[in-house]
Formats: C-alpha cells, structure tokens, sequence
C-alpha cells in the first residue's frame, strides 16, 4: 500500500509511536519482534507491517535487523587514520565500499586545530576471532595511504543504542537516577551450528521478507528447524551476543522529503584520572542524550582521553549545551578531566562490521593475502 507523503515522515503520529520502540527496545533475541512493537507501541499490527515497509522502502529505516554484541564474538577497534587531505574521500570510499569488517566509516573535523584533528578517517573494525586487529590495519594503510593510525580497543561499554527519534526535544542534562553499568568485552566461541544459525539472525531485512513469522526462511536457511532455531537464538542470548532487534533510522543523509533525523554526529573526549575510569564512563552514560559511552585509551595523539562518547542532534548549539551539561555534572561529582574535545562527524557511512571467519578468509584471498599473515601472533 502506498502512504501519502506526510506518512512517511518522522513526525507522523504513528510512525513516531512506532519507531520509539523499534529503534532500540527490544532487547535480546524476539520471536515475534513485530508482534512486540505493536504491543509497545499500541499500533496494529497490520499497521506496523506496513509502516516499517513503506519507511524501509523510502530510506527513512536504513535497515531492519537482529543486532549482536559484536564485541563478545570478534576483536574490535575504534581506528583513527591520519590521511592525507588528497587521499581522504579515496580512503572512506575504500573502507566503507570495500571492507567489510570496517563498520561505521567517518570523516571528522574538530573546531580548534589539536594534534588529534590530523586524524580525519575513523572507522569501527572487527575481525574474526583469531585474527590480528593490528595485522588488518597493517595491510589496508598502504592502499589507502594511511601515515599513522591509532587502535582504540574498547575496555569497557557503558551504552551502546540508538533511539533517535526519542532523544529528539531531550532536555538539556536529562540523565538516568543511576550510573550506567559497565559491561566488559568477552569473547564468547560457538559452535558450526551457532554459527550458521547467528549468520542467519544478523542479515538485515529486505522489504518483502517483513512479515510477522519473518524467522521461518531464516531457520530454513541455516539447515535447522523453527523450534532450534529458537533454542539456539536464546543459548546466543543467553551468553552474552544478542544485542536487540531494530528499525535502524538513516540519521545522517536526508531521506523522503529532504527530512533529516540529525544533523550533528559527535564523538566527545575526555582525559579522566587514572583508576576513574569507571565512575566517569558511568556518569556519562547515564545522560540520556548519549548514544555510545565507552572506556578507550586514545594515547597521547588524542591527550590521553581514556572517555569517549557519542550524541547526536540537528542543531550544534544544543549538541554542545548537552556536553556541557556532562562537563558540569562530572565536575559535580568530584571526577577531575584534564582536556576534553568534541570530533564533528561530516561524511559518513553506517554499516554493521562482518564478523565470519569464512567472509574474512575470502576477503584476504580476494586481495591476494593468506589469511594465516593475518592471524593473530601466538602468545
């Protein structure tokens, strides 16, 4: 069925009811995930169905899939490239068009010249377990003319979501009553068939496949039945790699009716004491307007910032008066930072990284290397 024009907009009434629990609250892994966002939502069915269609269509949802918990099935990195100015657009086309295993592909800018803002490519990295974060970055810097690059593994998540939609309007300092609670990495193996299961749970959507009984190809397709398919949907869970299930919302480039989502990605720095790491990712994270919080060390190319944050907003005066809003709380509880920074996201390109070791044997031989070069070094 095709909608009016104003229907696919992200302030028609009932795509705003049910894109503020399709983005980012169904938690784990849901047998009936479209079934849930219309109980949640107090939509139809039928009417969810059909919106989620028509907006994935439009480019309004960029994609509709099963996340995982990447970070406790692969190694994992926030790279930082330093690119010369003529090579850059080349670089994010190489990355973003050609790397798999290279997620979120971003162009930044900071509004005052520091030694960090020589770093204009960053990029989220995975790669299968028993592969060498290191050796990927090694072999892709000379083909992108990388000069320096720095590796950012993340020693502890304190939120990871999205919920555009919802944080739109947010107050300035709205914050949870409690900290956000650190969640360590930690690798988990599976088996082939937890395996051929999650390769199947984790493939985005196509428009046509949006149904109410949407696992039912997937179960076929990983060579199980429905009800082990289940079973092993919830063992994943269970363990620690399911992450939620999500309409996620194009929220850089304009959709259906040059509307934009945001307008302004930042990724926020702090240099917090040694040993209160944890306190300041959990006073951070607990701010609403926070999409991402986590505990990396950014090294004395970024002043030793060990906190890291994203938020997004259209406008970047209230991006800032957020981040002030963080400034002042941190300092209100007693949590000293020695220098902070703000890197504006420009050119950009969301994707989920690829986790399979067989995708990652097949990109290195596709490139002319022997996946065992890229292993990780024995211990």
């Amino acid at each position: 069925m095709t909608l009016a024009a104003s229907e696919t907009r992200l302030d028609d009434p009932i795509n705003a009811a049910i894109l503020a629990v399709s983005e980012d609250r169904l938690e784990g892994f849901q047998t009936d995930p479209f079934g849930a966002i219309a109980e949640q939502s107090s939509v139809p069915l039928d009417t969810v169905l059909e919106r989620v269609v028509v907006l994935l269509r439009a480019g309004v949802i960029r994609r509709v899939r099963q996340t995982l918990i990447a970070t406790n099935l692969a190694d994992g990195a926030l790279v930082a490239w330093q690119i010369p100015q003529s090579r850059l657009d080349a670089a994010f086309e190489e990355l973003s068009q050609r790397d798999p295993f290279s997620g979120h592909v971003v162009i930044r800018t900071t509004d005052a010249a520091t030694s960090g803002s020589t770093y204009r490519l960053w990029t989220t990295l995975k790669v299968p377990q028993g592969y060498s974060l290191e050796r990927h970055v090694e072999r892709m810097s000379p083909l992108i003319g990388a000069e320096r690059t720095r590796l950012m593994p993340a020693k502890c998540l304190f939120v990871l979501g999205v919920g555009h939609v919802r944080r739109r309007g947010m107050p300035i300092g709205s914050r949870a009553p409690q900290p956000a609670e650190p969640q360590r990495p930690a690798i988990v193996e599976l088996s082939t068939e937890e395996w051929a299961v999650l390769t199947s749970l984790k493939r985005e959507f196509a428009p046509e496949e949006i149904r109410r009984d949407l696992w039912v190809p997937r179960a076929e397709e990983a060579g199980v039945t429905l009800e082990r398919f289940f079973a092993v949907a919830a063992e994943l869970a269970a363990r620690g790699v399911i992450g939620r299930f999500s309409t996620f919302l194009e929220h850089v480039k304009p959709t259906a009716g040059n509307e934009r989502l945001t307008r302004y990605n930042a990724l926020f720095h702090w240099a917090v004491p040694v040993g209160s790491e944890y306190r300041a990712g959990g006073e951070v994270g607990r701010h609403h307007i926070m999409t991402h919080a986590y505990w990396r060390e950014g090294g004395p190319e970024f002043h030793n910032v060990n906190i890291m944050g994203v938020a997004h907003g259209t406008e970047k005066e209230v991006v800032l008066q957020h981040k002030q809003a963080i400034d002042e709380h941190l300092a209100e509880a007693g949590i000293p930072v020695s220098y902070t920074n703000v890197f504006w996201g420009g050119r950009s390109e969301i994707k989920p990284s690829e986790i399979s070791p067989l995708l990652y044997e097949r990109f290195c031989r596709d490139r002319g290397w022997n996946p065992n070069d890229l292993r990780q070094p024995a211990a």
